[in-house]
């Protein structure tokens, strides 16, 4: 069976631990390279996941021909700039959420992937990819929770470490850029549509400098979406989806685990039903989509352009929540 050969550039943890692991296990994915600025640092990745080649700079693996596609787990800051380089390399670009630090600065990387047709890119939200996302997307069509109205959904961690990139809000660090982004991406996927207005408040770490609480509230034509992430609060997330007639609620919306099924459940005034779903890999089903749409030339699960969407709302919610007012998009 044909597969496409990955090159992974950084040896950042996600690649790692979750990533890597799960695309090695992947029908149409083979990843063949990984890089790091230090050379020692990629051939010590690279021996301990069995991957057969090491580079001690990006631009050295841009270069190998054997490589078709990239996986970028950079921070947020070197997402546009070197998934630019990856396509003018003639390589195809998953590239972890968010895309980039600002809406213009990601509807620059749509321009320039437009020079090249034959490659495909996309952001990295593998979320929606799990069967309990979709799921939940396709119980809401089928009216099995009557009209959707409402939103709420939480996630959030405990890191006071400085030098962790999450921690530098130089870099686009914070809980909105690092986990909010999920909340805001869910609820578009969710309702199919994109909020008009929004209201932000954020609390910011006052020597860290990045949002440590922010919560946000999003106005669709059919009805709203709040949400909050913290990244110095217990952790914790949760999703629950409301209808006129019926609610979903997600356990474990994001980080679905490998190791044990996940449990969506849909109620109303008679009855809960929970339905538990067969372990998988969201990184590997988001893998494959991603190969399998380059080997079959078809559009990718997610166009760039959603991933631009994405980035509006979340400016807005800092615009809202420094300005002190609601702010239309």
């Amino acid at each position: 069976m044909k597969k496409i050969r990955w090159g992974i550039l950084s040896t950042a943890k996600i690649g790692l631990e979750k990533v890597i692991p799960a695309m090695q296990k992947g029908k149409y994915s083979l990843i063949d390279a990984i890089a790091s600025r230090d050379f020692f640092r990629a051939q010590k990745a690279a021996e301990k996941l069995n991957i057969p080649k090491s580079y001690g700079s990006y631009e050295e693996l841009l270069a190998d021909p054997d490589i078709d596609a990239v996986y970028i787990p950079l921070p947020n800051h070197l997402h546009v700039p070197w998934s630019m380089k990856a396509l003018q390399a003639g390589k195809h670009v998953l590239c972890e959420k968010p895309i980039g630090l600002t809406s213009r600065e990601a509807q620059e990387l749509l321009e320039i992937s437009k020079q090249y047709p034959q490659l495909k890119i996309m952001e990295a939200f593998m979320y929606r990819y799990h069967p309990q996302w979709q799921s939940a997307k396709k119980w809401i069509e089928e009216g099995k929770i009557g009209e959707l109205q409402a939103i709420q959904s939480f996630f959030s961690y405990y890191n006071l470490d400085p030098d962790n990139i999450r921690n530098k809000a130089d870099i686009g660090g914070g809980g909105l850029m690092d986990i909010g982004c999920y909340c805001i991406s869910l609820s578009r996927f969710i309702f199919s549509d994109e909020p008009y207005r929004v209201c932000g408040v954020m609390n910011y770490d006052p020597e860290l400098k990045i949002d440590r609480l922010t919560s946000g509230l999003l106005h669709f034509r059919e009805g709203t979406s709040i949400f909050t992430c913290a990244t110095q609060l217990i952790p914790y997330q949760r999703v629950k989806i409301f209808g006129t007639s019926g609610w979903i609620e997600i356990e474990i919306p994001f980080n679905a685990p490998l190791d044990k099924s996940c449990k969506i459940r849909n109620g109303d005034n008679k009855k809960i039903e929970e339905v538990e779903l067969k372990i998988c890999d969201q990184y590997t089903i988001q893998g494959d989509l991603f190969s399998k749409a380059i080997l079959e030339n078809k559009p990718v699960p997610t166009p760039l352009e959603d991933a631009i969407a994405n980035m509006r709302v979340i400016e807005a919610i800092v615009q809202s929540s420094k300005e002190g007012k609601l702010v239309e998009i």
